[in-house]
C-alpha cells in the first residue's frame, strides 16, 4: 500500500502514518528502530529495498530522506510517499522529498517521525557529511553508517576515518570483511598453534576494505602486515588474499576469482570456500543487529591504521 501526499507537513505525515496504520491494522509496537537513510533522488529504490529486506530481521520504521532537486529554485515545497505491507517487507517507510527552503533543516523534518524511545539509526549510502556525528542527521542517531566503496576515492576515505570517528559511526567497508575476520580466527584456533611472525594482505586498488583488515591484523597479532594494492587488471575488486606466515609454514587464504576462497595449510588438503561479496542487505542487517558503538572498529580506524605502513602497488600476486 502506498499513499502519496505532495506538498504536505511533517504533522500531516505523522496523522496519515496513524490513520494508515488503523486502516490496514499493522501497528508499530514491534519496531524497534528508526531507520534514517539520507540519499539522492533516484538513488532512493535501492536502498528501500535493502531497509525492506533487512526489516524482516530487524522490523523498524525507515525515513527516506531526499533534499534538493533540479527545481531546487521552486517555492519550498515538501512532498511525501508512505510504504507500508507488501511494498515495505516488515516496516514502514515514509520518503521525504524536501526542495527549497524546505530542506534548510533536515532535524525538524525527522523528529516528529521518529518512534518514541526507539533507537535511531542514520544511513549516507553515497554523499557523506565530512563529519557524520556532528551532522544535523547524526546528532540524533546512535549508530552512523557510511560505505567507503561509493566514495569517488575509496581508501582515501578510509584513510581519513580515524580523524573524524565518533562512538557509534561505522562503514560498510568494515562490515564486508567479517567473513575474512572469521575465516582467519577460525584458523588461528586450529593446531598448529603456532605465533605468527608477518602477515600479507593484498587487494584492488579500489578496496577500501582491503587496508581496514590488514589494521585489524596488524592490531590483534601485533605483527608486521605487509599490504598492497594490485593493479585492475590483475585484481578488479574486493581483497584478494591473506598470507600468515609461521614456522612451520604459511597459511593461505585467497580467492582465485570472485566469490570463492581457497584455504592453504601446511600439511592439509585445500579448501574451497564461498566467499561471495556481501549485499547491501546482508551490510546493513548486520550492523543493525548492534545498536551499541562497535569499538573495536573505533581501535582499529584509529590505533591500527597509526601502526600500519602504508601501501605499495604490485603489478603482480607473485
Amino acid at each position: 500500500m502506498i499513499v502519496q501526499l505532495p506538498d504536505t507537513t511533517v504533522s500531516k505525515i505523522s496523522r496519515a502514518l496513524v490513520s494508515v496504520r488503523e486502516e490496514g491494522g499493522a501497528v508499530a509496537l514491534g519496531r524497534v528502530l528508526t531507520l534514517i537513510i539520507v540519499t539522492r533522488h533516484g538513488a532512493e529504490e535501492e536502498v528501500i529495498e535493502a531497509a525492506n529486506d533487512a526489516s524482516r530481521e530487524h522490523p523498524m520504521r525507515v525515513i527516506v530522506l531526499m533534499i534538493g532537486g533540479d527545481d531546487d529554485d521552486d517555492d519550498p515545497r515538501l512532498d511525501a510517499e508512505i510504504r507500508v505491507g507488501g511494498d515495505a517487507g516488515a516496516s514502514e517507510v515514509v520518503v521525504l522529498s524536501a526542495h527549497g527552503a524546505a530542506g534548510s533543516n533536515a532535524e525538524s523534518l525527522v523528529t516528529g517521525l521518529l518512534l518514541p524511545d526507539a533507537p535511531v539509526v542514520a544511513w549516507w549510502p553515497s554523499e557523506t557529511p565530512d563529519m557524520p556525528s556532528t551532522s544535523a542527521i547524526g546528532k540524533i542517531a546512535q549508530r552512523r553508517i557510511t560505505d567507503a566503496a561509493t566514495k569517488p576515492d575509496p581508501a582515501a576515505w578510509v584513510a581519513h576515518l580515524g580523524e573524524h570517528y565518533a562512538p557509534g559511526d561505522t562503514d560498510f567497508a568494515w562490515t564486508r570483511v567479517t567473513r575474512w575476520r572469521e575465516q582467519l580466527a577460525a584458523v588461528l584456533d586450529q593446531p598448529p598453534f603456532e605465533p605468527v611472525t608477518a602477515v600479507e594482505v593484498l587487494g584492488a586498488s579500489d578496496s577500501p576494505s582491503t587496508p581496514l583488515l590488514a589494521e585489524w591484523l596488524r592490531l590483534k597479532l601485533d605483527v608486521p602486515v605487509d599490504w598492497s594494492y594490485l593493479d585492475q587488471d590483475v585484481w578488479a575488486s574486493g581483497i584478494k588474499s591473506v598470507r600468515l606466515v609461521r614456522d612451520s609454514g604459511d597459511t593461505l587464504l585467497e580467492r582465485p576469482s570472485p566469490g570463492v576462497a581457497v584455504l592453504t595449510q601446511p600439511g592439509q588438503p585445500s579448501h574451497d570456500l564461498a566467499f561471495p561479496r556481501r549485499t547491501l542487505r546482508e551490510c546493513l542487517a548486520e550492523e543493525l543487529r548492534r545498536l551499541d558503538p562497535d569499538l573495536l572498529y573505533g581501535r582499529v580506524i584509529t590505533e591500527g591504521w597509526e601502526l600500519l605502513s602504508s601501501p605499495a602497488t604490485r603489478e603482480s600476486n607473485g
